[in-house]
């Protein structure tokens, strides 16, 4: 945990104790603030006053004396109305901030030269972040990840001269982080999401902004036009940029071709890794995840060879195009993050000779935006609500079955995969990249991932490519 001394003596009260909230209170009170937390949820406020923190009706303080109003991200600031905590604080003068400014002031406050990376975007940015933690801690340095990945960034170690901090951040994170200034700051690409919580495109993209505007060194995806305007005003205004892009050539920075990662110098081209044999990093949007790493790991000061080994060892991100297991020449890929069509856009277009495993709960649009990569598509598995739905989408393009469950898919993809082997030495790929949300048949899609990645280890033959316990090993 970071104890939060910069705001030791300081009265703060604070609105949200889900997970980051919580981790929150208590790194304010470690650190020797004066606390008034609440939340609406009486089962989270119980969790917090167990653990000692201080509870108190917001409705019920003297805002007169509140020095700071830490703001949950999940809780609306602005739109499509400020939370009622928000306008208590504005009407009397309290400044809102979150808990990734909490972590700024205090490397701000007692270690201002440790390595701080901070990624956002609207895709790729979880996949990214996990990439240049993995690339650091491979390199042997202390390596600490967290934020909108999963560990709120405040239960992470405090930020020290040789510790290296590697943090997703949220719009809504940005937007209570005034003072965000990264050593290096990576937007990766701008497309409409959560104009609910932003009122419209222009504001959303300004808030993104702000986490490359003050970064030592901003690192830019050059693949949209709000990026590429972004690019512009940055370097009028004298900030270093970095470009890149997994489309085509840039400036200067990093591009992806052909299975490699190329650097541009203003025209001067070079090399600097072929990935086509890294499972975990297919497609143009890991092209740029990847050229997006490199750059932001030399930023802190790691050498090319270090990127490169770290790379080429990447075990990719849980359920996100993670390759798990092999049944001699067909390869499991576990892509159960994909929940719409969009999303399973990338890892459709990064294989061919698919036996594709797809359906759900049915997301608005369901897979009709898809049609121009069916014809990689060797057969469909279709499963849960959405299965008539994509049936009748997908029918005139490719061969399909109504599986219906998870496991039956598997067992059934894996032995048509098998087949086309035999027929044709071919080398099929059994995709789980369902389009869809998992609540029909799964809690989340974790559980859903889990499931998958379960069904293929109890194929005959199957050899895995990711930790996995079966019941009955031992120490099981």
């Amino acid at each position: 945990m970071i104890p939060a001394r910069s705001f030791a003596g300081r009265s703060v009260a604070l609105f949200g104790l889900g997970g980051s909230g919580l981790a929150t209170a208590l790194s304010l009170k470690t650190g020797g603030a004066l606390i008034s937390a609440w939340d609406d949820n009486p089962d989270q406020v119980a969790v917090a006053a167990a653990k000692g923190i201080q509870i108190v009706d917001l409705h019920d303080i003297d805002w007169s004396v509140i020095d700071s109003f830490v703001l949950s991200p999940g809780v609306p600031l602005t739109h499509p109305k400020p939370h009622w905590s928000v306008e208590l604080a504005h009407q009397n003068g309290v400044e809102v901030i979150g808990d990734i400014e909490i972590f700024v002031r205090e490397r701000r406050a007692f270690a201002p030269v440790s390595p701080f990376v901070a990624i956002t975007g609207t895709n790729g940015k979880s996949t990214t972040t996990a990439l240049i933690a993995h690339i650091i801690s491979h390199s042997g340095r202390d390596t600490q990840l967290g934020g909108n990945i999963g560990t709120p960034v405040l239960a992470l170690e405090k930020p020290a001269a040789d510790r290296f901090h590697v943090v997703e951040c949220s719009s809504y994170q940005i937007d209570l982080a005034p003072s965000l200034d990264p050593s290096a700051g990576l937007l990766l690409n701008l497309t409409p999401d959560h104009l609910d919580r932003h009122g419209d495109m222009v504001h959303y993209a300004e808030i993104k902004e702000r986490l490359v505007a003050r970064s030592d060194v901003a690192i830019i995806g050059q693949d949209d036009d709000w990026c590429r305007n972004i690019t512009r005003r940055l370097l009028a205004n004298d900030i270093q940029v970095v470009e890149i892009s997994g489309k085509t050539a840039v400036e200067t920075g990093f591009f992806a071709d052909d299975g490699g990662i190329v650097e541009d110098h203003f025209g001067e081209k070079s090399l600097f890794v072929d990935l086509s044999s890294v499972d975990t990093l297919r497609g143009n949007h890991n092209g740029q995840n990847a050229a997006a790493a490199i750059a932001a790991c030399r930023v802190v000061g790691l050498s090319d060879d270090e990127i490169r080994s770290g790379l080429n060892s990447f075990p990719g991100l849980k359920h996100r195009m993670q390759p798990v297991g092999r049944v001699g020449k067909v390869l499991f890929v576990n892509d159960s993050k994909a929940t719409n069509a969009e999303a399973a856009a990338p890892a459709l277009s990064s294989y061919e000779n698919i036996y594709w495993i797809a359906g759900g709960l049915p997301k608005q649009g369901g897979i009709a935006g898809l049609e121009p990569l069916f014809g990689r598509i060797s057969k469909a598995y279709l499963i849960g609500e959405a299965a008539s739905d994509f049936a009748s989408v997908i029918g005139t393009h490719a061969e399909f079955e109504i599986a219906g469950t998870l496991e039956s898919a598997v067992e059934h993809a894996a032995r048509d995969a098998a087949i086309a082997v035999q027929k044709a030495g071919t080398s099929p790929v059994v995709l789980l990249s369902p389009a869809c949300a998992s609540f029909d048949q799964f809690r989340n899609f974790e559980v859903r991932g889990e499931a998958f990645v379960a069904s293929v280890a109890g194929l005959e033959g199957a050899e895995m490519l990711i930790e996995f316990k079966r019941q009955g090993d031992d120490n099981a």
